[in-house]
């Protein structure tokens, strides 16, 4: 049985059509919800979650295509197996609809106010920084105060992925490539390939334990055709929206605060700055932890949280 956040209780919600959501619930108090990033489930939230459970009400969802929420099948995929000769390319903007940050975002809105919550505070790491960014954008009335750890706007990091550095970021671009390959390719070893990345982000492998780790590749062993078509998604229709937005002025109101590596003095460029053009409040952190910081570092992280429910 795959461990749980003690002291939560778990639920699974509706939020779209075909689509229920696992859910980890604790707390009273002003509502945060908690996103998961890549390659892991909402229990890498675990120590943060119950750091905040004890005054505000905490909220920790698998996202749609991850752990054990619904994963349902990406609009280009239902494509290619009704026409095996149907040509997709992950540049197509209605391709990945189902797993657009935009519907994923929706996804999080209805599960708030499904569990009675019309406005509330949203953090997430990396995928989830993603789609907490676009409810930021989309959703600026409902979304009180926003975090996202370690990432940058899809957008921004299209744009910063160049050269040899770029090869830091290769699974982006195995995933962006039209279904069949990708999936086959990481099917056929894909604890091998999602262990990778376990192993080299972790700044403290010591952060994740055996269990957890067990847990995380359980899920996206089950879970590979989802999770290519969310990063599928992020080298077309996310990159529409981002740049529709940023051409059209859209910024987030909201008071923001951005956790990250210094990933920018080995790529060229400056996180702070380009986040900045995307905030009118911004607090940004340059950290020394690892990529999982809130397996790393959970006091760090629920004290950053707490300050930034104070703006």
């Amino acid at each position: 049985m795959a461990p749980v956040i003690p002291g939560f209780d778990y639920r699974r919600v509706p939020v779209a059509d075909g689509v229920s959501l696992n859910v980890a619930v604790a707390g009273s108090g002003s509502p945060i919800v908690l996103l998961h990033g890549f390659p892991q489930t909402h229990l890498m939230w675990r120590h943060v979650a119950a750091d905040l459970a004890a005054d505000h009400t905490v909220i920790c969802p698998d996202l749609r295509g991850y752990g054990a929420s619904d994963k349902p099948a990406a609009d280009a995929d239902r494509e290619a197996d009704a026409d095996p000769t149907h040509p997709t390319h992950p540049a197509d903007p209605a391709a990945p609809a189902a797993y657009a940050k935009r519907t994923m975002a929706a996804d999080i809105v209805a599960l708030a106010r499904a569990l009675g919550h019309d406005r509330f505070a949203l953090a997430g790491h990396d995928r989830g920084a993603l789609v907490a960014f676009r409810a930021g954008l989309d959703h600026p009335a409902t979304i009180t105060h926003l975090a996202c750890l370690d990432v940058l706007p899809t957008l921004d990091m299209w744009d910063v992925l160049h050269g040899t550095t770029a090869a830091v970021g290769f699974h982006l671009f195995l995933m962006a490539q039209p279904p069949g390959l990708p999936e086959r390719m990481i099917a056929a070893c894909p604890d091998d390939f999602f262990g990778h990345f376990l192993d080299l982000w972790a700044g403290d492998p010591r952060a994740i334990p055996a269990e957890v780790r067990t847990a995380y590749l359980d899920a996206c062993r089950a879970a590979v055709p989802s999770i290519v078509a969310d990063y599928r998604a992020s080298a077309g229709v996310d990159v529409d929206h981002d740049r529709a937005d940023r051409d059209g002025g859209r910024r987030l109101t909201m008071p923001l605060t951005v956790i990250q590596q210094d990933w920018g003095a080995a790529l060229g460029y400056d996180a702070a700055a380009l986040w900045r053009a995307w905030a009118d409040d911004l607090e940004h952190h340059t950290v020394g932890y690892g990529h999982f910081m809130a397996e790393e570092a959970p006091a760090d992280i629920a004290k950053a949280l707490r300050e930034l429910l104070t703006r």
